[in-house]
């Protein structure tokens, strides 16, 4: 019985969708991807004419209201180009299919290629391509129209130009992306904008997507980081690419911006105002992203969106992100010693603004550090060779005493202040330093301006290592003067020790900078000199 009734809802339940298929008969929709569909537009609204070879589809969504999609016949690019890079815009997601940098080569070399930030690939590895949730799922394959006849845009200093392309979509959610380009920097910015062409509701969300193509041959040596990096609150934040293979990184609101990161360069993104409710940073095989999500956002019919965007494409120079936006520059982070770093940076650039060489300002800034620090740098020794004159009583106390422990210390404390030497003022005086010899360390590994900078003969570039390893071993042998000309109360086993260390700062320093090793040999030079007035005969 239950099975016959069973069987006789089933039997009605087709009978009234036939007849209801027969009397509401279902249109047949039009293709997206039609080229010979024609525009038309509602009395309420008029739809924009589109450009050569593109079309729009129209679906009526009840009687009065028409859903225009965007149908676009073939992919269009647009040059964007200033003094400073050369950009290639895509129709296909609206997207920054190729940013290169006219002012950065990639050697030395007169002949040598040009920086690219965003190099052509695979339309998979354009950045600035949108994607969303619910009504909002768009795909960064969409074809937008560009609002635009020309094939490029030049601009010159002082000049502003935008660069607009428009999609809408079947359901009547029309997404407008807006870049604005300035002639005076890497910078521009970017309006994303949400419209609700249709008579339904529209919820969800977009997601900006900034794309990085990566293999683990980009990992960056030591000392140095290639990665994303981001600003939460007032932290600098960077990201292991292997761990984000494991899982995602999520960022709140308190985000500043986000991007990736290289020794001198960076791609990053500022989202204004309330543009982003999170950011997610993902490794998506040969790829990064770094997403960043809008809020949730409910759009009745007629009812617009806005997210602003500032864009940067460029160098690490913190002289030029202050321009475009003070939190930019926090980017190059010095760590702990930024507080000294970036003063020293300042002074190093006034130097070279003079002698236009950036060795020469590596060794002034040097001997201008050393004469700062010479009072503290002569008690020190001075405190360093008094201990060493009482080495031959001290030996004797400690035989003496060698079985009572607290015996021993009281005579030794004893006879410090006899001879009214401080058994610190060796030390003291030195850590005082240690920030600022740090700070100076940062300051020079990971400068731009000494990228591709020219000292003299075989030095032709800063950045990277004596490629005859000249300095380094002159470096390590004036440490071994500087060692053995030092005052030393350490136990003979100990000093024969230490005197290993510059066998290793010089093994170190093969591989470094030539700029560091230039400033680490000067202030060997320097220290030798003082030691020499201190030790030579009253």
């Amino acid at each position: 019985m239950e099975n016959k009734n069973t069987l006789i809802a089933l039997t009605l339940m087709l009978v009234v969708w036939i007849a209801f298929s027969f009397i509401f008969p279902s249109r047949t929709p039009i293709p997206e991807n039609n080229p010979s569909a024609v525009a038309k537009t509602s009395g309420a609204e008029k739809i924009q004419t589109p450009l050569v070879s593109e079309a729009v589809v129209v679906q009526s969504v009840g009687q009065n209201a028409p859903v225009v999609a965007t149908v676009v016949g073939e992919v269009r690019e647009i040059t964007v180009e200033n003094d400073y890079f050369q950009a290639v815009f895509s129709s296909s997601g609206a997207s920054l299919k190729s940013f290169v940098l006219k002012q950065y080569r990639q050697t030395k070399d007169a002949d040598s290629g040009l920086v690219s930030l965003v190099s052509e690939g695979p339309e998979r590895m354009t950045t600035l391509r949108l994607d969303g949730t619910e009504n909002f799922r768009v795909s960064g394959q969409n074809n937008y129209a560009v609002e635009v006849d020309s094939s490029s845009l030049t601009l010159a200093p002082g000049e502003s130009r935008s660069l607009t392309f428009l999609f809408t979509d079947i359901n009547g959610l029309e997404i407008k992306k807006t870049y604005t380009f300035n002639g005076d920097g890497y910078d521009f910015s970017l309006q994303v904008s949400a419209r609700n062409r249709g008579l339904q509701v529209l919820r969800g969300n977009l997601v900006l997507n900034l794309v990085e193509p990566w293999d683990d041959s980009r990992k960056a040596g030591s000392g140095s980081f290639t990665g994303p990096v981001s600003l939460v609150g007032d932290k600098v934040k960077t990201e292991d690419v292997d761990d984000l293979a494991k899982e995602p990184k999520i960022y709140g609101s308190d985000l500043v911006f986000s991007g990736f990161e290289t020794t001198y360069f960076l791609s990053a993104l500022i989202p204004l105002g309330d543009a982003v409710e999170k950011v997610q940073i993902v490794k998506k095989g040969d790829i990064l992203e770094n997403q960043f999500n809008s809020p949730y956002t409910s759009l009745n019919p007629g009812d617009e969106a806005n997210f602003g965007f500032l864009a940067y494409f460029g160098p690490r120079d913190i002289d030029i992100l202050n321009t475009v936006d003070p939190r930019l520059s926090e980017a190059v982070d010095f760590g702990f010693f930024g507080l000294i770093a970036r003063p020293l940076t300042q002074v190093l650039k006034f130097f070279y603004s003079y002698v236009g060489n950036y060795g020469v300002a590596i060794i002034l800034l040097t001997v201008i550090i050393k004469l700062l620090f010479w009072p503290l740098t002569q008690k020190s020794y001075q405190s360093m060779k008094s201990m060493q004159k009482l080495q031959p009583e001290m030996t004797k106390i400690r035989e003496k005493f060698k079985n009572d422990k607290e015996r021993l210390n009281r005579e030794i404390m004893t006879l410090y202040k006899e001879k009214k030497v401080n058994p610190l003022g060796g030390c003291l005086p030195m850590v005082i330093q240690i920030p600022v010899f740090f700070a100076l360390y940062k300051v020079l590994l990971h400068n731009i301006d000494l990228r591709h900078a020219p000292f003299f003969l075989w030095i032709t570039d800063l950045s990277v290592k004596d490629p005859f390893y000249i300095t380094p071993l002159i470096m390590g042998a004036t440490m071994f003067i500087q060692q053995k000309m030092t005052p030393t109360s350490m136990d003979p086993k100990q000093a024969k020790l230490f005197m290993l260390m510059p066998v290793v700062f010089t093994f170190m320093f093969l591989n470094f900078p030539a700029g560091l090793v230039l400033y680490w040999l000067v202030n060997n030079l320097l220290t030798i000199l003082q030691q020499y007035r201190i030790n030579r005969p009253a």
